[in-house]
């Protein structure tokens, strides 16, 4: 099989490897697409240790749809022509590995195969290629529903208000899962006005950040509410896929009394708290990594369900020898949104 293979820093080579030999519990699966992740373009750009745990010499990518071609005497779970997700946590029994289960490799084994568990099925309203951002949705959904405010099983307090902070995948699923999940008004905020556009045409206000006064506008739109310094943007929960250092600063300093501020962007900057002032303010910080099989669930809904032109956020497609191409693509993000590889034919 051909595999995409990181070699490090600006490095990467497609191999040709032996396939793996499937054990009596385990199931191989052929990739169909796969979607470059910001941290692979991350750990290309800058180096290893920069986004997910990924060896030099090893097979990488964990964003993709597959179709399941061989299993092992004792599986009864799953048969040969299924589609499924691979869920990075579980795929290869080490969630250590979530980032690098060999998307980007035109097969995977799936040792000790569950399902539900390390594979999922597809929802056959789902196409292949929205398929391959399950993942990247996931994540998004995980952190709106953590900004969320429970009222039941599943089921959240609607009618509130909220802003995303960062337009890629992650930022654009975590706006479509609050709209799901019931907030009235939800904005986009970003500096790349190529990705903005996307946001805009799935329906959402948005903001670009570096030439507007970010402030002034989310007033505009939302209404205004009272915080410890004056009126406020009616902002419920700020939504962080970005990183960006002025963003918790901006939440902390004018976000409004019992807001809540939702951390998914990948940050490892210390930060001063002022926490008296979030007292009195009763806010809220709260971390999102990763996903639970609840959003898969809820992902697949929302996929499936129409309301969405979600497959407009894709704007480029490589063939897997363009490996080194289709991350450089996805590293513009003035001109690119979400980037395939198509893996294999149906």
């Amino acid at each position: 099989m051909k595999a995409g293979i990181y070699l490090g820093k600006e490095a990467v080579e497609i191999w040709n490897l032996d396939l793996p030999e499937v054990g009596d519990d385990d199931v191989l699966v052929q990739n169909i697409y796969s979607s470059i992740c910001g941290t692979d373009v991350a750990v290309f750009t800058h180096g290893p240790n920069t986004g997910h745990r990924i060896d030099v010499g090893g097979e990488f990518g964990h964003e993709t749809v597959s179709r399941v071609v061989k299993v092992g005497k004792n599986v009864t779970e799953f048969v040969p022509g299924e589609r499924v997700y691979p869920y990075p946590r579980y795929a290869k029994n080490d969630t250590g590995r979530a980032g690098t289960i060999g998307g980007f490799s035109e097969y995977i084994l799936i040792p000790q195969a569950k399902r539900n568990h390390s594979l999922y099925a597809v929802n056959e309203a789902i196409s292949d290629r929205l398929a391959s951002l399950i993942e990247p949705f996931t994540v998004g959904c995980r952190a709106a529903r953590r900004g969320m405010i429970p009222a039941g099983k599943r089921q959240y307090v609607s009618g509130q208000n909220a802003v995303v902070f960062g337009c890629g995948t992650i930022g654009i699923a975590a706006a479509v899962a609050f709209k799901h999940f019931g907030m009235d008004k939800v904005m986009v905020c970003d500096h790349s006005d190529f990705r903005l556009k996307l946001a805009a045409g799935l329906g959402f206000e948005i903001c670009n950040t570096a030439n507007e006064d970010f402030e002034f506008h989310a007033k505009s739109y939302f209404g205004t509410a009272p915080s410890l310094s004056g009126d406020a943007p009616d902002i419920d929960c700020w939504l962080d896929a970005a990183g960006a250092e002025a963003i918790l600063a901006d939440f902390l300093r004018f976000g409004k009394i019992e807001s809540r501020f939702v951390s998914v962007a990948v940050n490892n900057a210390p930060r001063t708290i002022n926490l008296l002032h979030m007292t009195y303010a009763q806010q809220s910080i709260i971390g999102s990594g990763g996903y639970m099989p609840e959003d898969v669930e809820d992902v697949q809904e929302i996929m499936s369900c129409g309301k969405w032109d979600l497959e407009s956020i894709i704007t480029h497609e490589f063939s897997l020898c363009d490996l080194e191409k289709a991350i450089r693509t996805a590293a513009d993000v003035d001109h690119a949104g979400n980037v395939l590889i198509k893996m294999a034919e149906k």
